[in-house]
């Protein structure tokens, strides 16, 4: 019965590391959508949501009916709670890249962005794939080091999106208000997609230690980037 028991807490840690991969090639094809108005891409972008919809609900069902059969305490206990709480971030992931590609759909076939902000979409873009890859390396490891520094590699992301809301309010702005209300929702999506990877690495920081990463005094110096996956 405990060795059932463990493999069921471990295939829920499985699901987790899917429901990773699977937002994170989301962002990915959500932001090439976006940059070549790739309809078909968009979409499949969308109809994909349902997958981790799906394995959210499959893992929250498993993990309630843990708690109810099995009445975990301690270590084990926190592993299922965090477990929930870090596929309610993912799942939130997912939706975020979905956006990416609704707002593709809905410009279509004229692009959301201007070619002069496309490079710094593409880098938040790619960024944010980036952090999604470090968190699933997160969950899998269980790297306590590795985790706090996902929250210095978010620094990058929140550059590029004050840089892209200084192209905003430059008056040389020429592109329109409606224009400006997508760039303005684009930079909000992947913002809070990367806060939510890093939410994910701070809950396996919680899991591993049993205290919140903001209370863990940490030696790793600030980076200027993050490391392909």
């Amino acid at each position: 019965m405990r060795d059932a028991y463990h493999e069921e807490l471990d295939s829920i840690g499985d699901g987790l590391v899917e429901m990773a991969r699977l937002v994170g090639s989301a962002i990915g094809r959500a932001t090439t959508a976006m940059l070549d108005a790739d309809l078909k891409l968009a979409e499949s972008v969308i109809e994909a949501d349902q997958k981790v919809d799906e394995l959210q609900h499959d893992l929250e069902a498993r993990a309630i009916a843990l708690l109810a059969r099995q009445q975990p305490v301690a270590t084990d206990l926190r592993i299922v709670v965090t477990s929930l709480r870090m596929s309610a971030d993912l799942e939130r992931s997912g939706d975020l890249a979905q956006h990416v590609a609704k707002l593709t759909r809905l410009r279509f076939p004229e692009r959301a962005v201007p070619q002069d902000l496309h490079a710094t979409i593409l880098e938040m873009g790619q960024l944010a794939q980036r952090l999604m890859a470090k968190a699933a390396e997160v969950i899998v490891t269980k790297d306590v080091d590795l985790a706090l520094q996902l929250e210095q590699d978010d620094d990058e992301m929140d550059l590029l999106h004050r840089t892209l809301f200084q192209h905003l309010i430059d008056d040389r702005w020429k592109h329109g208000i409606e224009t400006a209300v997508d760039v303005t929702l684009l930079g909000r999506y992947y913002e809070r997609y990367a806060d939510h990877a890093v939410a994910v690495a701070k809950r396996v920081v919680y899991l591993v230690t049993g205290e919140h990463a903001d209370e863990i005094q940490s030696d790793i110096q600030p980076v200027t980037g993050v490391e392909g996956a």
